[in-house]
């Protein structure tokens, strides 16, 4: 399969090493507005973010992956460029564990050592990073992030674009509103609202987030 990976900064090496893992991907393309033109540098294609179309026009078999780290950004960045869901491919890294029963939306990458269990959902063009663990049951939102080593235990609902930092504990039945930041090492105990952040043990809102309009 030829992949052109969208973005070119540090999350991208990751989705890189993920992809060239995978002897049937072969990435044929970085987007990114860090680049004027397009160009070739050596069989790759590096050029801007506006060039997908001209990118498929030229691979008849070409897909298209998200490797930008910030939630919003991820957002924009789609809803721009309108392309089909199935112009988007999942990347999953081979030692991950994924339950037959999961769903996984188009253009989600699943880092190493991510454990995912039966019944889940999870949204498109979401990042569950480097050993997070998402339980039976739960829901996870378009455009979110769980960071490395989080873990939503069982039937935890996120809704779309949020946060979740490194090493963060969700309890079970827990609902996260949308766009909301959960801090790296936070326990949520309770319930928290849309478009605020949250951090500290137990979990309790520190601020609401001044983005609702530009989501929205």
């Amino acid at each position: 399969m030829n992949i052109a990976v969208i973005g070119r900064g540090g999350h991208s090496k990751v989705v890189s090493d993920m992809i060239f893992s995978n002897g049937d991907h072969h990435i044929v393309g970085y987007l990114d507005d860090k680049y004027e033109h397009i160009r070739l540098i050596g069989n790759t294609f590096c050029c801007p973010i506006s060039s997908a179309k001209r990118l498929i026009s030229h691979f008849k078999d070409i897909k298209f992956v998200m490797a930008i780290g910030d939630n919003k950004t991820r957002q924009l960045i789609v809803r721009q460029l309108n392309l089909a869901d199935e112009y988007y491919v999942t990347i999953i890294h081979k030692s991950a564990i994924i339950s037959p029963s999961a769903k996984i939306g188009f253009g989600t990458v699943i880092m190493p050592n991510v454990v995912i269990n039966a019944n889940t959902n999870i949204g498109s063009h979401s990042i569950l990073n480097t050993g997070s663990i998402v339980e039976h049951d739960s829901i996870i939102g378009d455009f979110s992030h769980v960071c490395p080593g989080a873990t939503l235990t069982g039937a935890v609902q996120l809704g779309e674009g949020d946060f979740i930092g490194a090493g963060a504990t969700i309890i079970p039945n827990i609902h996260i509103g949308e766009w909301t930041i959960i801090g790296a090492g936070s326990t949520v105990i309770h319930d928290i609202p849309s478009y605020c952040t949250a951090m500290g043990i137990p979990a309790t809102v520190k601020k609401y987030n001044q983005r609702r309009a530009e989501v929205k």
